[in-house]
């Protein structure tokens, strides 16, 4: 299993420093999150570029996909799948398709799983998120059991206020099944001292904890 740390701002450097899989930009102005800045620089090895994205002009993905090296674009909005199958036949065209496409979605009771059927042929992965205000970056937790009605084989990232206290509720959902179905997980609002500033002594604690290093079969050692 990955570690996605989304909602990059004040001190990327930092977090990529730790080695986490994924750094998430995420490039929709109304998020206190939001990132104007010059593309960050870290080694090649290093963490994959993210960008957020909500219901944004193809264009504008294009642009911040080619700016940033992004080599993964997550939709935050309400997307359809027409607009994935057009974005992707765009990237292909601009040379980019190396960047894999995730869909999010935000989850609750009544969540209609069936309609991911549709977004299969043309996502790489879909990323589960709490219902809130906002597209993504809540603080919220969404009842995970939910995710036993999905039946699909797309692998999923897990999001939604997953924080420091999220351990012992994290080792019950890695003994679930449709756990074996997800490769990363998102962590945001719950590891920052503000909006956009991570907090590094959490998220190295974070890394280190034992069911961490069980989920990824591996130390989370430096590639």
């Amino acid at each position: 299993m990955k570690l996605k740390v989304c909602g990059m701002k004040y001190n990327p450097a930092e977090v990529a420093a730790l080695n986490p899989d994924y750094l998430g930009f995420i490039f929709w102005e109304p998020s206190p999150r939001h990132f104007d800045g010059p593309a960050p620089e870290w080694e090649e090895d290093g963490p994959v570029r993210a960008g957020v994205f909500v219901d944004a002009q193809i264009g504008e993905v294009l642009e911040k996909t080619r700016d940033f090296s992004l080599g993964m674009l997550q939709l935050h909005g309400s997307e359809s799948p027409e607009y994935c199958r057009e974005l992707q036949s765009r990237l292909r065209g601009a040379g980019l398709d190396a960047a894999s496409l995730v869909k999010a979605f935000a989850v609750g009771p009544d969540f209609d799983f069936g309609k991911l059927a549709a977004y299969q042929p043309v996502c790489d992965a879909f990323l589960f998120d709490s219902r809130g205000p906002l597209p993504g970056g809540n603080g919220k937790v969404f009842d995970w059991s939910l995710l036993e009605d999905y039946g699909l084989e797309t692998p999923f990232f897990l999001s939604g206020g997953i924080g420091p206290e999220s351990i012992q509720a994290l080792e019950h959902f890695l003994s679930m099944p449709v756990s074996q179905r997800c490769i990363a997980l998102d962590i945001n609002s719950g590891f920052e001292t503000a909006p956009g500033q991570k907090d590094i002594t959490l998220i190295t604690e974070f890394m280190n904890e034992a069911f961490w290093q069980n989920a990824k079969g591996e130390k989370h050692e430096k590639r």
